[in-house]
This record gives C-alpha cells, sequence and structure tokens, in this order.
C-alpha cells in the first residue's frame, strides 16, 4: 500500500506537468486534467494491476480507459510518471509528429493508449466491451474508465448503461469526474444532469460516491468498488470534484476547460505546486 504523502507528491508534480505542457504548446485543457489529478494518479500508482512494458491487449492486467480524451495531459503525465515513457517527452506535447496529441490516438503508438479517445460518450462502450472480452478469455482482471459529467448528456452512454446492466458486465468501473462546469458553463445551464444518482441506480448501476479532491476518500472508494464489484451490477462511482484543483484562479469554473495559461499566469500557477519529482 503506497504512503498517501507519497501519492499527494505525486499528484502536485503531475498538475505541474499539466500546467507547463498546456502553456508550452499554448492550448489544451488544464481545468479538468488538473480536478482529476488525484484520482489518476491513485488509479495508476495504487489501485490499479497495470505493466508499463505495456501489452495492447492488456491480458491478465487492469486496463483504464479515458473517455473524456481532452483531459489528455494529465492521463500523459500519468502515464510516463508511471513508466510508460521518458518524462522528457511531455515537452512534445501536441506537437507536429508526436505521440501525446491534443486527444489520445492509437496511430502514433504511445504506450498506454488502447483506443482513441475524445470524440464524447464514446468511452464508455469500449470499455464495457473490453470487459466482456476479458469475462470470455477468463482474465479476472478490472476495467476502469473515466467520463466527464458534461458527457453524460450524449445519449450513447445511457444506451452502454442499459446494456452493462443487462449484461450484468460486474467487472468494470466507471467513474464520473462530476465538476458541474463544461466548455460552455455550469451543466446545470447547458443540460441540467437532475437525480445522478437515480438515473444511474435506475439503469440498473451500483452507484457509490467520493471525493475526488481528497486522497484517502479516493482510496476508500476506490477500494469500495472493486469490493462490490463481480456481484452481478457494474460500478459507477459519482466522484466530486473542483475544476482547476490546486491553481487557485482557475478553480470552480468552466473559463479554463479548454485555454491554455500566458507565461505570467504559468508562473503564478506554478508557484502553487510543488515540484516533488523533478520537471521534464
Amino acid at each position: 500500500m503506497a504512503d498517501i504523502n507519497e501519492l499527494k507528491c505525486v499528484a502536485s508534480q503531475v498538475r505541474r506537468d499539466i500546467v507547463r505542457m498546456v502553456s508550452m504548446a499554448k492550448s489544451g485543457h488544464p481545468g479538468g486534467s488538473l480536478g482529476c489529478a488525484d484520482f489518476l494518479t491513485a488509479l495508476y500508482f495504487e489501485v490499479m494491476d497495470h505493466d508499463p512494458a505495456f501489452n495492447m491487449n492488456g491480458k491478465n492486467e487492469d486496463v483504464f480507459f479515458l473517455s473524456n480524451g481532452h483531459i489528455s495531459p494529465l492521463w500523459y503525465s500519468v502515464l510516463s510518471r508511471s513508466g510508460y515513457f521518458k518524462t522528457e517527452e511531455m515537452a512534445t506535447f501536441r506537437k507536429i509528429n508526436s505521440r501525446l496529441q491534443g486527444h489520445p490516438a492509437t496511430h502514433e503508438g504511445l504506450p498506454g493508449v488502447r483506443v482513441a479517445s475524445g470524440s464524447l460518450g464514446q468511452g464508455l462502450s469500449v470499455a464495457i466491451g473490453v470487459a466482456l472480452a476479458k469475462r470470455l478469455d477468463g482474465d479476472d482482471k478490472t476495467i476502469y474508465a473515466l467520463t466527464g459529467d458534461g458527457e453524460l448528456q450524449e445519449g450513447q452512454i445511457w444506451e452502454a448503461a442499459m446494456f452493462a446492466a443487462h449484461h450484468k458486465v460486474d467487472n468494470l468501473i466507471v467513474t464520473v469526474d462530476w465538476n458541474g462546469q463544461q466548455i460552455d458553463g455550469a451543466n446545470d445551464d447547458v443540460i441540467s444532469l437532475g437525480d445522478l444518482e437515480g438515473k444511474w441506480r435506475t439503469f440498473g448501476w451500483e452507484v457509490l460516491h467520493m471525493n475526488g479532491n481528497d486522497m484517502e476518500d479516493l482510496l476508500r472508494g476506490l477500494r469500495e468498488a472493486k469490493e462490490k464489484s463481480r456481484k452481478g451490477k457494474p460500478i459507477v462511482i459519482l466522484m466530486k470534484t473542483e475544476m482547476g484543483a490546486g491553481v487557485d484562479f482557475m478553480m470552480g469554473t468552466h473559463k479554463w476547460h479548454g485555454v491554455a495559461p500566458n507565461a505570467e499566469q504559468t508562473e503564478v500557477a506554478l508557484a502553487q505546486l510543488e515540484e516533488t519529482l523533478g520537471d521534464f
């Protein structure tokens, strides 16, 4: 079991990586990336059984799918910091011919990425398919997926949710980044999500909650999800986060969903984030 303080140190460095990548590229999505930094750190550095040597079919290991692919700088940082590729490659984010495209892609052959994502609403369907494949193969490992809350406005999500419950896809743990914000404003102003817990329960899922910006509660929630898996229902965790968490002027607003900080803003942001593992 990892030390909580060690995980917090990793998450701080991941946040620095996010800010620096987006700033250097002068484009990208810092808000949601910063908000989910603790979650993906906990998942890769403590919870998942995975191998940075990377086998595309993911046999005999847990597999993660990022459905809200626009928060790619977060995923690239976590993959790199957990050994999938050299940290120096983060400096190529969003550059021509880089393996670190604005949305994760498979054509460039980046270790850790098994499907192109970012066309919102599709990742859950992919995760369900792979979970079923693992079941057919007798592979007892778990599929994890992350979606955005605004992404739940896509109809395909709910078609997939019905399918998973009907087929009892219980080796699947889906987390919803519930920050209440999306590119055009607050969820409630764009299309209200209503009673999210009630919706998922009615669709036949086991519903859990956790605080996505509290490392202790993240580990508790993810362990509870694992304990409740394989009991006939797919699992969804409604994870409360703060968009832009860790950088005060980015927090709690949709304005940093897809905007890069300028040089002065980057300096202010980095001053709030401890360098713990060494910048790339």
